[in-house]
């Protein structure tokens, strides 16, 4: 299978697309305006202990001091860890919290770590309880662990996992967590990301030596980094991106951390954009549309709601060549393909129920399950697929890691309030014909004014004249109309006069 990454760099804006056999599989995307703080390092200094509030108060550089719990200080004592939601299972209770000034003191030099950015006029949280990412695994370099994420519940893989690192590792005086995305991951995969790690974290000691107070020791990788960190694989043909300098920062990252690789990494320079010249363009658009046409003439529609997201496929316009029963299982094998790869593309997470065309014929519904667990295969996100329900419909779960690709790109319609659906022309008449009998009875006047948008009134004038005509009569008072373009289809006044 040919896989090759795309980069498109602008000022402001970065995105990262994975390109499988000439299609489309997944975006990434990062704005300058949205890049926050969390995960940078910091070397800071302590301008203020604050024993009320068992914290203290660090200068990390910027705009304000940010805050340090007492509790986010790191001791010589056994630790209960918890970096991102993965915990580790091999450390008992946490101790108590001593007094903050017996931890930290004024004008002391600390190395810290941003867990919070930010916000209104509160400074970003931190803590001394430095944790370093990678693929599958995260380094706690203050921190003598050995752990598993207890989202991996397989026994008999937490063993192997573990078998895995201890082997690997011997007396290592580092701490590290296995991240639940390292489920089902050969130990070759962990083993290179204890490299990459080592390599990080004696990076980050360097530049502690040399880094003034308030400087950056430490900063999360940008997104082309991130893709060479997360997405680099020995399949992946090339890696084509459109800026020279990215291309250049990137190349250093790989010749350190992936030498093996550096050779795949292309400057593209062409002057069509990148992403038109390989179709992305237009995939992005139609992965915000809600009906995914299939090649048979059928379909997928997909709604995304805060519960769950929705998939239902249709036959369409495919009438197959034997009988019903064919059609349906050719096209729902279709579809469990185009399904996986508009999850992945989307990047929807949570609880995710697919209504497949009910089929009678209990073999095809294995290899329609089959056919969708094989295309889930390649989804980076962890996936659980279950077997049909009684309804005929297939429950599955994916991890849920940023927020879906229609909420990066897009808003709630301002006129429909993201419902998706706005009232007729005639439920808005109806509306305003009764907000006038309303009025009419609490207040006087001599007449009314209906101020509503162009199509409510072109339809009160054309179909709706006659009721007019009869509601003046019922309320004794003349009725006025005036169109407004500012009026969106709901939006109306009705003003005394």
């Amino acid at each position: 299978m040919s896989e090759e990454i795309l980069i498109n760099v602008t000022p402001r804006e970065t995105r990262v697309a994975v390109v499988e056999n000439g299609m489309l599989q997944e975006v990434q995307l990062e704005r300058a305006s949205k890049r926050g703080y969390v995960g940078n390092i910091y070397k800071g200094r302590v301008v203020r202990v604050m024993p009320g509030m068992q914290a203290a108060f660090v200068d990390v550089g910027l705009q304000r001091a940010a805050f340090l719990h007492a509790s986010d200080i790191v001791r010589a004592l056994p630790l209960a860890v918890a970096v991102n939601g993965e915990s580790d299972d091999a450390n008992g209770p946490a101790p108590p919290t001593p007094p903050i000034h017996e931890l930290v003191r004024d004008g002391q030099d600390v190395i810290v770590q941003v867990v919070k950015d930010p916000i209104g006029s509160k400074g970003a949280r931190l803590t001394t309880q430095l944790s370093i990412p990678s693929r599958f695994m995260v380094l706690l370099p203050y921190a003598k662990v050995l752990g598993v994420s207890v989202r991996i519940e397989d026994e008999i893989e937490r063993a192997r996992l573990k078998a895995v690192l201890t082997g690997a590792l011997g007396e290592n005086p580092l701490g590290y967590i296995v991240r639940t995305n390292a489920e089902g991951q050969a130990g070759e995969s962990l083993l290179e990301d204890v490299a990459y790690l080592g390599l990080a974290w004696q990076a980050i000691q360097d530049a502690v030596a040399t880094v003034a107070v308030g400087g950056c020791v430490y900063e999360d990788l940008s997104l082309p980094l991130r893709a060479m960190r997360d997405l680099m694989r020995a399949d992946v043909e090339k890696v084509r991106v459109d800026s020279r300098e990215t291309w250049e920062r990137m190349c250093q990252f790989v010749t350190r951390f992936m030498p093996d690789l550096v050779d795949r990494l292309e400057h593209y320079p062409g002057e069509r954009p990148i992403f038109d010249l390989f179709g992305v363009e237009d995939e992005i658009q139609k992965a915000l549309q809600r009906d995914v046409p299939l090649k048979s003439g059928g379909s997928i529609v997909i709604d995304q709601t805060e519960a769950m997201t929705t998939v239902d496929v249709n036959t369409g316009a495919f009438l197959g060549h034997r009988n019903l029963e064919d059609t349906v299982y050719r096209t729902n094998l279709e579809a469990a393909q185009a399904v996986a790869r508009q999850l992945r593309l989307r990047n929807l997470g949570g609880i995710i129920i697919i209504d497949f065309i009910d089929m009678t014929d209990a073999e095809h519904r294995r290899q329609v399950l089959r056919q969708l667990e094989k295309a889930l295969a390649r989804d980076h996100a962890k996936t659980t697929a279950y077997d049909f329900s009684p309804l005929g419909l297939v429950e599955m779960t994916r991890k849920r890691t940023t927020e879906s690709l229609e909420r990066q790109l897009c808003e709630p319609c301002t006129q429909c309030h993201g419902r998706g659906t706005v009232k007729s022309t005639e439920t808005v008449c109806y509306e305003i014909f009764r907000e006038i009998t309303r009025a009419v009875r609490q207040f006087e006047a001599q007449k009314l004014l209906v101020l509503a948008s162009p199509k409510v009134v072109a339809k009160i004038l054309d179909e709706e004249s006659a009721a007019v005509a009869e509601l003046e009569e019922f309320i004794g008072k003349s009725i006025r109309l005036q169109a407004d373009e500012q009026y969106q289809q709901e939006q109306y006044d009705v003003v005394l006069l």
